[in-house]
């Protein structure tokens, strides 16, 4: 499979999130960011919550800054909301919602938490470890049931209706690791 192919979001946002989603992906594209999800609640009055990512996985607050400098004036001449609105931007966190298929890959062997759009064995949602992606379908290792030993099972990615990581000890120590890094990496010199 192509990396580009890998990188497409295949979790989709119906109705105004939907719309919204279209129009600001672009946009996020062309400044070097990767859109996880928008959505619209009725929080504060009405807020428009965009969250992105880099492939770096290091996105903070001043990514925050840069996006929302772009997106605010951009959705503002295109109008897409009626009314009022607040607009966040944020990142997808610790507990990441995971909309791609590299999400898959990234954090294979991470525990993680799936909802599908039907029913599969009698069952609508699935937790466990997941083991990648192959062939359009997403790997997870868990317990059924009545096995005594974990099972894995492939999840074509056109019945994922949500999947997201779920936040574990395993999960915070990696968050830990990665920050550790992204410091070193931001305070080491720069050797000309």
């Amino acid at each position: 499979m192509a990396q580009e192919d890998l990188d497409k979001r295949f979790m989709k946002e119906s109705a105004l999130a939907g719309d919204i989603a279209s129009l600001i992906e672009p946009v996020i594209e062309d400044l070097g960011y990767q859109l996880v999800r928008v959505l619209v609640s009725n929080r504060d009055g009405t807020t428009v919550q965009i969250m992105a990512d880099k492939k770096t996985g290091d996105f903070g607050i001043k990514d925050c800054e840069i996006l929302g400098n772009e997106l605010s004036p951009f959705l503002d001449s295109r109008d897409p909301m009626p009314g009022e609105y607040h607009l966040e931007i944020s990142s997808p966190g610790v507990d990441r919602p995971l909309v791609r298929p590299q999400d898959f890959i990234n954090w294979q062997g991470f525990e993680a938490k799936l909802e599908v759009k039907q029913l599969i064995d009698g069952r609508k949602r699935f937790k466990g470890r997941l083991r990648g992606y192959e062939n359009d379908e997403v790997l997870l290792e868990f317990k059924a049931d009545k096995a005594d030993e974990p099972v894995t099972i492939g999840l074509n990615k056109s019945l994922i209706a949500s999947a997201k990581l779920l936040l574990n000890d395993d999960l915070l120590n990696n968050a830990q690791k990665r920050q550790t890094i992204n410091d070193k990496q931001i305070n080491e010199p720069t050797i000309k």
